[in-house]
């Protein structure tokens, strides 16, 4: 078995992930976490809660996993949101074309379908499932369709992403902080990706978590994050586009350097890329099988300035991305107030007012409201937009809505005057950084996994990080028999109320539950033996990574194992060995 098999046999075996619907046969890119996965799935959020809502101040909030069609027309995903696809004309089972030509041959990213669909007939490229011949490369919307309320007059989707809830929020939020920026929100929750062939395991679900901040700032501001100084000299490895494009190896710099130098494009991306690196660091990725690659141009956004995949090395699958930083601009604010026409920007006052020529229109509603009904109101605000030449001429052409209108001057009346001006209406721009919750845990799980020899034995071992670890510590009396079973029961009764997940264990030889819990990632065992209730009141506290045992109190427990967990400092430091 190469490692992803024996991750993933463990996995299973140990409660942490397995495949959904398993007793009907169960479907490619749903998993189900267990006790222990869902445990550590908590943690990894609440610590990522930790960083954005409670280091940075950004408040979380929860939209609809449901939204109505016009929020995905106004993000691109109804029109944009799709991969290309190919069918067996045998036995009809669907691929990613470009991901069935790169199994054959190496191939540039942005392939049109045509170009695809000759690749594949020129080539002669056949189904990996039967050997059948392959349809033409058509596209595949990605979105799950659904309807709101009875019969089907309400179209609603699946959201692919959770970023859209906060922009469609944002009005409301603005007011939340007090119309000030910055400011920054959060959310964590289900998105929905109808993923053509997901053989990935939980690299590539369809349904999957998200963790994303999205911060609304001051475009005029970018390079100034108040916070910035408190990461500049962090070392990074840089994976950016000179280095693909030469084969060169990441370069490591420090993130003040990366700005400096324009490697990233400003203070605020380049915050959050830190900040991406200190998370995944203290949920147990391994710093040394991480990096961050830029976006080439080609495959950037077009609205995106800059953008940023935090990628981790897998042993089966290469670097993946499990985070993206991107700066978004202004584009999806703008987009939804095109929309919805609900005025979406920040007015942001000047120091001193200033004094400005400005064009006032004075249109005569008594006609125009009768004569164009509906559109009365779009026709007053595109006069009011147009320039004062504009204005001059004896008709005025206007775009309202696709349609063409004409207006005569003499419908309305227009001047230029001086006016005091104390501040500007601007569209903010957005910093977004976006967490694979799945492909992070999956991550961890991969470098947490360890095999050693420990008592003239093979061991597996999980090394988690200690803050993340589903167990805490597990409580095992020596034998399973009074007094020890008692005053077992009692200590492990105090590390709950402690806020402590503790895992009694009086099953087996004491050395079977110490490899039982090495397997589930427990940082520390502690163990009641007849010293506890003889002699002295104290027990033995076992490391998991290092196996050294340590004798301490059992009155010190509580602060001895909350100062193990919050920092990486060694057992021996708590207690004296034994």
């Amino acid at each position: 078995m190469d490692k992803y098999d024996k991750v993933f046999e463990l996995a299973k075996n140990r409660g942490f992930i397995w495949p959904s619907f398993e007793i009907y046969g169960g479907a490619s890119g749903f998993y189900d976490y267990g006790p222990l996965g869902a445990t550590l799935k908590r943690k990894i959020e609440d610590a990522w809660r930790k960083f954005y809502c409670v280091g940075e101040g950004f408040y979380e909030i929860e939209a609809p996993t449901i939204g109505v069609e016009a929020i995905f027309e106004a993000s691109g995903h109804v029109g944009g949101f799709a991969d290309p696809m190919t069918t067996c004309e045998k036995c009809k089972e669907s691929f990613r074309a470009d991901h069935i030509i790169k199994g054959q041959m190496e191939i540039p990213d942005g392939l049109s379908k045509q170009q695809m669909t000759d690749l594949i007939h020129k080539h002669n490229i056949k189904c990996p499932e039967c050997g059948g011949a392959l349809g033409d490369v058509y596209d595949f919307n990605l979105m799950f369709t659904t309807w709101i309320g009875p019969g089907q007059k309400k179209r609603g989707y699946l959201r692919p992403e959770t970023a859209q809830g906060m922009f469609v929020d944002f009005p409301r939020l603005l007011r939340f902080y007090r119309e000030k920026l910055p400011f920054g929100v959060t959310q964590i929750g289900k998105s929905y990706r109808n993923e053509i062939s997901p053989r990935q395991g939980v690299i590539r679900l369809r349904e999957f978590t998200q963790a994303e901040a999205e911060v609304f700032v001051n475009p005029e501001f970018k390079d100034k994050h108040p916070n910035f100084d408190a990461v500049k000299d962090l070392v990074l490895p840089l994976y950016d586009e000179p280095c693909q494009e030469t084969g060169a190896e990441p370069k490591k710099m420090t993130v003040g350097e990366a700005v400096a130098n324009g490697t990233i494009a400003n203070q605020y991306l380049a915050y959050y890329v830190a900040l991406t690196h200190q998370f995944l660091v203290s949920v147990g990725i391994d710093e040394n099988r991480l990096r961050f690659r830029q976006h080439l141009k080609n495959e950037r956004a077009h609205y995106a300035t800059d953008c940023w995949d935090a990628e981790v090395l897998l042993d089966r699958f290469g670097w993946v991305e499990i985070v993206g930083i991107a700066d978004r601009t202004n584009y999806d604010l703008t987009a939804h107030q095109n929309r919805s026409e609900v005025d979406l920007s920040v007015f942001l006052p000047y120091e001193t007012p200033k004094k400005v020529m400005k064009t006032v229109v004075t249109p005569n509603m008594g006609v125009i409201g009768p004569r164009y009904k509906g559109k009365a109101g779009k026709i007053m605000a595109a006069l009011k937009s147009m320039s004062q030449d504009e204005l001059d001429k004896p008709e005025v052409k206007l775009d309202i809505d696709g349609e063409e209108i004409i207006i005569d001057s003499s419908l309305f009346e227009h001047k230029t005057v001086e006016v005091d001006v104390s501040g500007e209406n601007i569209i903010p721009h957005v910093v977004e950084p976006s967490y694979g919750i799945d492909r992070t845990l999956y991550s961890v799980l991969e470098h947490a996994y360890d095999e050693d020899i420990a008592d003239g034995e093979e061991r597996v071992v999980m090394r988690f990080a200690r803050g993340v670890a589903p167990i805490t510590v597990a409580v095992l009396p020596l034998l399973s028999r009074e007094p020890l079973t008692g005053k077992a029961q009692s200590i492990a009764r105090d590390l709950k109320c402690a806020g402590f997940f503790v895992e009694y264990d009086e099953s087996g030889t004491i050395g079977k539950r110490y490899r039982r819990n090495d397997e589930a990632g427990t940082p520390f065992c502690v163990t009641i033996d007849y010293d506890t209730i003889e002699k002295d009141d104290t027990v033995t506290i076992r490391d998991r990574d290092s196996m050294v045992q340590v004798r301490a109190p059992v009155k010190d427990l509580v602060p001895i194992l909350g100062g193990l967990i919050m920092s990486n400092k060694p057992i021996t430091e708590y207690g004296k060995r034994v």
